[in-house]
Order: C-alpha cells, then structure tokens, then sequence
C-alpha cells in the first residue's frame, strides 16, 4: 500500500468522528475550538492573506476554520478524512450559506492529483493525530504555488505542554475530552523547521498561543512552549 493510503490513523479518525455532530456547539467539548478560531483566522490573513485566494484546509473537521476562511473572500477547499465530520461541515453550510468544496482525502492524495494549486493551506490542530507529520508538510508543499504560504497550528513536546494541554486542559478542567492527545505525537519547533525545510518550505514566523486562566480567554504572543503557530513559505 502506497504511502498515500497510510499516512492514517484509524483510531484518531474514529475518535473526532464520534464527536462531529458536535462540532459546532460553541458550549460543549469544541469550545477550545470555536474561541481560538478567530485567533488562528487573523494570524493567517496577516500572514497570508484570504481575499481571492485559493486556500486548502488541511484536516478541516467540522468546517469551523474553512468557513470563517470563505467568510473573509477565499475559494477554500477542506479535506479530511473523518467521514462523519465532513457530513456535519457539509450539512452546516446550508445553515451559513457559504461554498467550501469538502473532500473527503489526505493531503498525499491531493497532492498527487492537484499538485501546485493553491495559495494558501492551513493545517491547524492536526499533524500531532497523524503517524508523520512530515509526510503531511511535503504534501502541502507539492500543493502549494511557487511562493504559496502554509500556517500551521500544533502543540510543542514540553513538560509545560504535558501539564498543561493534557493533565490540565483534558483531566481537570475537562476543557477537551481525556485522551484527545497524546504527548509522544507532540511536535517540536526545530522538529518542524526541519520537516519544512526538507519539504521546500521556509519557516517565517512562530507565534505561541496562551491561555488566559482567570479571564478564561486565549491569545498569541512571545513563547512558544505549549500551542504555537507557524507560517512558512514554499520557496521556488
């Protein structure tokens, strides 16, 4: 079997897709996602730009990203690979009234088929579920145009993530379900620029994401050793 078809786990998949019907209830287990999705939607305008462009997004879930992106004046294509979750996306664009082309494909498949097509990817909250996350990064950089921007969001394999993303965020304040994450899977900055740089892609900025405990609110800012996000540029 080709590398296209098991870049793929089965049980990540299975464990958002029990989740999707609520995926858009700003109140329950996605609340994390709804409040940090204007952050992650102004970082990628100002890095990238939205307006007229053709924007991929990566392990889209639900549609919550891809729809604010198509909001803001992008042609915006989301591909995932949880069947029910793409139901649910689908189903709330009637509900929103925007277009997002849903797919239901890995980025190495796409990349194989619409190699050097878009502007701009995201790839937000999704190469910690997957067995290599660099197979994922030199998928998006085939996809992507000579001079196209990727921004992507993950977590940083620190004693401070452990404590706080997982024994914090899933077992105490029971903000995301427990065993949403798991430690091994998180993502180093210099593993990532590495990744990147082998995929073609040159990594401009990294930005750290924060939680507000007492004003329960996020925000980005210096410091990267919990939640970051990063913008790269495909250098051709």
């Amino acid at each position: 079997m080709s590398e296209i078809h098991t870049n793929v786990d089965a049980a990540e998949i299975a464990k958002f897709d029990d989740m999707a019907h609520r995926w858009w209830d700003p109140e329950g287990e996605c609340r994390p996602l709804h409040e940090i999705n204007p952050l992650r939607l102004d970082y990628i305008e100002e890095r990238a730009g939205l307006q007229d462009r053709k924007v991929l997004d990566v392990g889209c879930g639900g549609g919550l990203l891809s729809e604010a992106m198509a909001r803001r004046g992008a042609q915006v294509t989301g591909i995932d690979m949880g069947e029910n979750a793409l139901g649910v996306a689908r189903l709330h664009l009637l509900e929103s009234g925007l277009e997002v082309d849903y797919r239901q494909s890995s980025a190495e498949a796409l990349a194989a088929e619409m190699p050097g097509q878009f502007d701009v990817i995201t790839c937000m909250e999704m190469l910690e579920h997957v067995p290599d996350p660099g197979s994922v990064l030199d998928a998006c950089a085939r996809l992507l145009k000579p001079g196209g921007h990727l921004c992507v969001a993950t977590l940083n394999r620190t004693p401070k993530s452990f404590a706080m993303a997982i024994l914090g965020a899933e077992y105490l304040m029971r903000m995301l379900p427990p065993g949403t994450h798991e430690y091994a899977r998180f993502i180093r900055p210099s593993e990532m620029e590495a990744w990147m740089r082998q995929a073609g892609l040159s990594l401009r900025n990294l930005t750290g994401m924060h939680y507000d405990l007492i004003n329960r609110s996020y925000r980005l800012g210096p410091g990267v050793d919990v939640n970051y996000l990063a913008h790269a540029v495909r250098e051709d």
